[in-house]
């Protein structure tokens, strides 16, 4: 008798061959992508098992890659490395950069965890993802450190002293971690006193190798970049932030790649004028033979046949002059640093040629050059940088001093903790062009409580142009003791308070007096009153965002346009004025009163608010004195205001420290916010100079000066 199955294992045995075809499905999927991935790969410069950067070692005795090599020169050297951080051993010849050096499994696609790098600086990166295993072998292999170190063991007396004991240090082929991470690592030689731009971030989804480029094939994702770039070669993209003619060639549209060269034939041609003119001991230059640097016996300017050969190394570096050759290499051995990290490759240039000029009798010239952009874009100003070491911007700073923090505020309400950042980016403003982030429009709320709008999207602008303190700051520390009190700090560029005058209460506005509300030319017919009109050139366009015609240089208003009624400058306010020669800081309608009261009715608007500055700190010091308690003040040091220990009337070394920080009584603390409203706002001449000019002249007149010339007040 036959027994039926039992239904219970019909369905066993039905979902167990379904598994098996799944799995056997997914294998094959597997499989497929695998197959492709090879075949990706074996296009790429990994693959090419015939390049030099696999077959440098085939003659030596023995065959082998050394240690100080396998890591990116080998498979087995990398897996070596991975293990424990080291090569422990020369590696087999015979080998690429093939699937298992990133992957454990390459047929699951399984990738090696590794995120964190330690750069040759001594820097380690970490929280990285897959592009972690990238930068290992396209870090470079010297760093600032490399030079100094060499500096210091040739034991020189000065910059400009020659020895054969300054080696030129290489930082090697392909090294884009060091251009895109820039100051972050120390990979270029950063000259003291100078800051650099961090690394250079696109929008989310493109700050990663693997995001730009195919990660088998290493072809850039050039379809993805159309997204936000039009272009029909990768070297003529411009970021919209990079906004100056960097190499001083009057092309400010120009890629960027052509800036980098443009600004490196300049430092190779500064480097040869001052091997030529300073040590008299000729320099050239051969990018494809070690060791790249070469006497030029002839005096010719190139590295001849004859001349490029090891024998005839150059040797008679200086310490400035090895340092220029060190960061023009990094330059040319990275050839797409354009993208991975332009501004700052443009930034070591600069600033060696600058340092090579300062030792010449005939410095090349520098004319209309720039290191840097205007400051939204500036990656290396305090703006930006002032938070490294802690690592990321605070909560109470981050709307204003990082990439993201505004368009969280405006979507959320609420501050937080941000990355830092190189600069705002795109989408600092932008969900993407043309659109604005969302409550770009919307009014602003000012320190004051005020709330206020320019009814266009300046009030984006206005979201980190309004200060951080106000007249209400001020009363609210008076009113909570009887001091001393602490400096209140309007903080920087608050071109919104100004411009709105007492409508934002952005000054210590006395009481009994009155003041300015916000700034409207009349005589502008409609026009140039908000921070559209005047710095993105047309409102219609702004909104419409139409980014080949909006202009995100915001240094300055278009001067062609300004010129038309104010001319070149004070004493020429007639049409057709050349607007090359046309300065702002020379603007004065013929409203303008006599500001700081001195009978100069000639002078710009700038000067006269300037005058008054002069007078109010004349004022303030003579008060501080008059009450035992001498005051000094230094724009650049926080928190501003110190004690004048010696009572001479300027800063000493050791005088504009936190210790020394002044404590303030209430009339000078009024006096002093104001003085820094003005001082904080350079452009408050324009922005709004009566508003200005009558907070400083109360001021002085509360620190007991005359202010019987001030008629107009």
């Amino acid at each position: 008798m036959i027994k039926k199955p039992h239904i219970l294992s019909i369905v066993l045995i039905l979902a167990m061959a379904a598994l098996v075809m799944a799995f056997t499905s997914q294998q094959t999927v597997i499989q497929s992508k695998a197959s492709h991935a090879e075949d990706l790969w074996e296009t790429s410069g990994h693959a090419d098992s015939t390049a030099e950067a696999f077959r440098h070692w085939d003659e030596d005795d023995p065959a082998v890659v050394p240690t100080g090599c396998a890591k990116c020169h080998s498979a087995y050297g990398f897996i070596d490395f991975i293990q424990d951080g080291t090569v422990d051993a020369a590696a087999k010849i015979d080998s690429t950069v093939n699937c298992d050096v990133c992957h454990i499994n390459p047929n699951t696609g399984t990738l090696r965890n590794h995120t964190a790098v330690t750069f040759p600086s001594g820097v380690t990166v970490e929280g990285l993802g897959p592009e972690a295993m990238c930068m290992e072998c396209h870090q470079g292999r010297a760093s600032k450190k490399s030079v100094d170190a060499t500096i210091a063991g040739a034991g020189v007396a000065d910059d400009d002293e020659v020895s054969r004991s300054i080696r030129f240090s290489n930082i090697h082929y392909f090294a884009a971690a060091a251009s895109q991470f820039g100051t972050v690592i120390d990979g270029g030689y950063e000259y003291a006193g100078k800051s650099y731009d961090a690394r250079f971030s696109h929008v989310d989804g493109y700050n990663a190798c693997h995001t730009c480029h195919n990660p088998h094939s290493l072809e850039v994702r050039r379809k993805n970049c159309a997204t936000c770039h039009t272009f029909s070669d990768p070297k003529d993209i411009r970021f919209l932030g990079s906004c100056t003619d960097y190499d001083g060639d009057g092309n400010a549209a120009e890629g960027i790649y052509y800036e980098i060269t443009t600004m490196a034939d300049k430092l190779y041609g500064t480097m040869q004028n001052y091997a030529n003119t300073v040590t008299h001991l000729p320099i050239a230059y051969d990018s494809h033979t070690y060791p790249y640097f070469f006497n030029d016996t002839n005096g010719n300017g190139q590295a001849d046949a004859d001349e490029a050969v090891r024998a005839n190394g150059y040797s008679s570096f200086t310490p400035r002059l090895v340092k220029a050759a060190y960061n023009y290499q990094m330059v040319l051995k990275d050839p797409a640093g354009y993208a991975h990290g332009g501004k700052y490759l443009i930034q070591l240039m600069y600033d060696s040629i600058e340092d090579l000029n300062s030792a010449m009798p005939n410095p090349v010239s520098m004319a209309g050059m720039s290191r840097t952009d205007e400051g939204h874009f500036d990656g290396s100003a305090e703006a930006w940088r002032h938070w490294d070491e802690d690592g990321e911007v605070s909560s109470s700073c981050a709307k204003c001093h990082s990439a993201t923090g505004l368009a969280e505020f405006l979507s959320t309400g609420a501050n937080t903790a941000a990355h830092t950042a190189n600069g705002m980016l795109c989408t600092t403003c932008h969900t993407g062009p043309p659109l604005l982030i969302s409550g770009a429009k919307n009014p602003v709320k000012f320190p004051s409580g005020a709330v206020l709008s320019l009814g266009d999207t300046s009030n984006l602008c206005m979201n980190c142009h309004s200060g951080r303190a106000s007249g209400v700051s001020v009363n609210n520390s008076v009113g909570s003791g009887p001091g001393p009190y602490r400096f209140i700090n309007i903080h920087y560029f608050a071109a919104a308070a100004t411009l709105f005058g007492s409508e934002a209460n952005g000054g210590y506005e006395f009481a009994g007096k009155t003041y300015a509300g916000r700034r409207i030319y009349p005589n502008h017919n409609g026009r140039f009153d908000t921070c559209v009109d005047c710095h993105m050139n047309s409102q219609s366009l702004c909104d419409d965002c139409g980014t080949n015609a909006c202009d995100h240089n915001v240094k300055h208003p278009d001067a062609a346009q300004c010129v038309l009624c104010h001319g070149q400058d004070i004493s020429q306010p007639y049409p057709g004025a050349d607007p090359a020669k046309f300065k702002f800081n020379k603007i004065r309608p013929a409203s303008t009163p006599d500001y700081d009261g001195d009978r100069n009715t000639h002078e710009s608007i700038q000067d006269e608010i300037k005058g008054l500055e002069t007078t109010l700190y004349k004022a303030m010091q003579d008060y501080g004195l008059s009450i035992g308690n001498p005051i000094l003040y230094d724009s650049h040091s926080y928190p501003y205001w110190f004690i004048d220990t010696n009572g001479n009337g300027k800063i000493d070394t050791g005088e504009n420290t936190r210790t020394n920080a002044y404590q303030f009584n209430a009339r000078m603390l009024k006096a002093a916010y104001n003085f820094q409203v003005s001082k904080k706002d350079p452009a408050g001449f324009v922005h709004n100079s009566r508003y200005i000019a009558q907070l400083l002249v109360d001021s002085i007149e509360i620190m007991g000066g005359d202010i019987s010339a001030y008629t107009w007040r």
